[in-house]
């Protein structure tokens, strides 16, 4: 097979399949040598499952969906599939050699759609930094620079798709975990409405904070997939309305001007944004405005609320605090500092320090924050520009230690906002350093919107494409 077909997206390898001049099992063996030369440097795939993925790419009754064939890469943290790895990045989980009773609806329409899942990719522990650098598995670097970080949480699934591994892969999003290895890595990652994709059979982890998507190089893979992901199960606690039309629909059609807001801060509450990021969103905003949409300096107050990181970490603990007590359950003892990093340490212990009534006014908090939020959008504001995050990818290592777990908290300035109110956010890959480092931007719609965030998405990738920008190791190693 062609070198160039693996590079294409995964909507234009499909049309291949279907075409019939390329074979699933094509399809699949050149991701596994993809996988194979460049996951040594890489350490983005953590499960491998070839060898299933081969037979299945062969098989009669690989579904003949939209993806049909398409190799895709799952995260290790939630997208359970039967039988196979699940381990949260957490060392006692590998020690203990856990794996998922049963599918998660997600991997079910996925499978139906006709993705062959090669394997899981690397997260950091339990998905609480920015970050990929499980004491449990190794760090994953930033493909575009080998000492840098690719974010996280969905960091493996970042650098597996920057690099070419796969054109796809699947991640979560419980307070940026999509948007910000994109933007680190040069990718597309959309972050949907709350419910949008059901997380059954599991709870709503994280109060309802989390949610699922994907990582692409092109709008067009992001919206088919959303499509193939998208509904309620039975009992799922929101489920935002259903689009007019599919998702993909919207990739080629030029929105209407819309009104957007801009948010591009020298700093917030005291703590810097990068004057690169800075540039990066207003450089985006001038190019929104060329393409007749109406831009001003607005945005919610609430989104620099100097109480809301505070709040949200005292909202969000507690899930850590009873993820903590599900290990010791499964390890049927005490849990030792061994068993856990110092990351997920601190947020146990403050998820601990809480009582019921503290975690009931958090919740009305949360509540009246929403409110705050959503009021800016029902002002007539459709969209708003901001950073994805306050600075470029950052060092290996800079989460480390005390001063580390600090800043794994400052550095969520501008993705949390959004995982509190449910409402969609995608990260654009359009800036970049002096240094050629990505440097993504933040789109956010009202809920429900992830139609108007896709169709200005395409509208913006047709003005100023990406797709082929690709880090300096894919050609290095191609050659």
């Amino acid at each position: 097979m062609d070198d160039a077909v693996a590079d294409l997206d995964a909507v234009a390898q499909a049309a291949l399949v279907r075409s019939g001049e390329v074979s699933p099992r094509e399809l699949v063996e050149e991701s596994i040598r993809r996988i194979e030369r460049l996951n040594p440097v890489l350490n983005a795939v953590i499960h491998e499952r070839f060898e299933q993925a081969c037979a299945e790419a062969s098989s009669a009754d690989l579904p003949a969906g939209p993806f049909r064939g398409v190799p895709i890469l799952l995260k290790d943290l939630g997208a359970a599939m039967a039988g196979e790895p699940a381990h949260s990045g957490n060392r006692l989980l590998r020690e203990l050699g856990a794996r998922a009773p049963e599918d998660a609806a997600l991997v079910r329409a996925l499978r139906a759609a006709g993705f062959v899942v090669l394997g899981r990719t690397n997260v950091p522990e339990l998905g609480l930094v920015a970050t990929t650098e499980p004491a449990a598995y190794g760090a994953t670097p930033n493909p575009w620079d080998l000492t840098r970080s690719p974010g996280g949480s969905s960091g493996g699934a970042a650098a597996a798709v920057a690099s070419g591994m796969v054109a796809i892969a699947q991640g979560t999003d419980g307070g940026g975990s999509i948007r910000m290895p994109s933007s680190h890595c040069g990718l597309f990652g959309l972050k949907p409405s709350r419910g949008r994709v059901s997380p059954a059979p599991e709870p709503e982890f994280m109060e309802g904070h989390n949610a699922y998507g994907f990582l692409t190089r092109t709008v067009r893979d992001s919206a088919l997939a959303l499509d193939v992901a998208a509904g309620p199960q039975p009992g799922d606690a929101v489920t935002p309305p259903a689009p007019g039309a599919p998702f993909a629909s919207f990739v080629d059609v030029d929105p209407p001007a819309l009104r957007i807001g801009v948010l591009a801060p020298a700093e917030v509450n005291g703590h810097p944004v990068d004057p690169e990021v800075v540039a990066a969103v207003e450089q985006a905003a001038r190019l929104l405005e060329s393409l007749g949409h109406h831009v001003d300096e607005g945005y919610p107050e609430a989104m620099v609320d100097p109480a809301y990181l505070d709040r949200w970490v005292d909202l969000l603990s507690p899930s850590v605090a009873s993820a903590f007590g599900d290990l010791e359950r499964q390890a049927g003892r005490p849990l030792t500092d061994a068993d856990a990093e110092p990351m997920a340490w601190w947020w146990n212990e403050r998820g601990r320090r809480l009582s019921a009534v503290d975690h009931v006014e958090n919740q009305a908090w949360r509540d009246d924050f929403r409110r705050r939020m959503a009021a800016w959008w029902h002002a007539g504001h459709d969209i708003l520009l901001s950073p994805v995050l306050p600075m470029p990818p950052t060092p290996l290592g800079w989460f480390d230690g005390e001063e580390g777990i600090r800043r794994s908290v400052e550095v969520l300035r501008f993705t949390p906002q959004f995982n509190t109110t449910g409402q969609p956010a995608a990260s654009l890959p359009l800036g970049t350093t002096r240094d050629g480092l990505p440097i993504g931007v933040q789109i956010a719609a009202a809920s429900g919107r992830e139609d108007l965030l896709i169709q200005l998405a395409g509208q913006v990738e047709r003005a100023a494409p990406w797709r082929d920008r690709r880090p300096g190791l894919v050609a290095r190693s191609a050659g």
